[in-house]
């Protein structure tokens, strides 16, 4: 092998282990968010949408809708956001309608609980919920999500002006190793893409 070719190979090795380096730091870091919680007094707390079929949450809309609730128990806030519109054109419900549902039979007070039936991704969900904050008079949020969303949907939220606080479901629908790494090497191009694009 020639000086040359064997210069360009410890280059391109060398690039290899820092594109390496800096991936598992991306990863580390979405982690890290993800497992803190900021729970502190707020306005109201922001449920981020997830799926929901006809009019029964999925299993991680679920999470995310009852630890919600849990923190409204616990006195955090006094007002509950739920955002998400419908999933589908045959669609009887949006996902705010089924969580404010699920909401009601667990006793939590109508006056209590805000939706939109809007968004459709996480930064229209977050666009929605600022208009709910801002027409009630509200400034501070708790949000509301999956461990390994919660470092998009705050780089989200302070980007449109929401002072956002992480409260992280203490358990998440996605257990296997497969869903976990799929769902976090998500996150991982989304991190990328929103540094020259603005995130859905």
């Amino acid at each position: 092998m020639s000086r040359r070719r064997a210069r360009l190979f410890d280059w391109l090795w060398r690039l290899c282990v820092l594109l390496l380096l800096w991936l598992l730091g991306v990863a580390a870091w979405i982690i890290w968010v993800g497992d803190r919680d900021q729970a502190a007094p707020a306005d109201a707390i922001i449920v981020l949408g997830a799926a929901a079929y006809d009019a029964k949450p999925s299993p991680v809309f679920e999470e995310r809708i009852r630890h919600g609730l849990d923190l409204y128990r616990q006195g955090f806030a006094p007002k509950l956001i739920f955002t998400g519109g419908f999933g589908g054109a045959g669609a009887r419900f949006s996902e705010s309608q089924v969580a404010r549902r699920y909401a009601l039979k667990q006793q939590i007070p109508a006056k209590d609980i805000l939706i939109e039936s809007q968004s459709r991704t996480t930064r229209q969900n977050l666009v929605e919920a600022k208009r709910l904050m801002d027409a009630h008079g509200m400034h501070r949020a708790i949000l509301v999500s999956d461990p390994l969303h919660m470092a998009r949907a705050l780089r989200l939220s302070q980007e449109l002006g929401i002072d956002a606080l992480a409260s992280s479901t203490p358990s998440t629908r996605f257990r296997s190793f497969h869903t976990s790494w799929r769902f976090l090497a998500q996150e991982i191009y989304f991190f990328h893409r929103d540094l020259f694009a603005r995130g859905a």
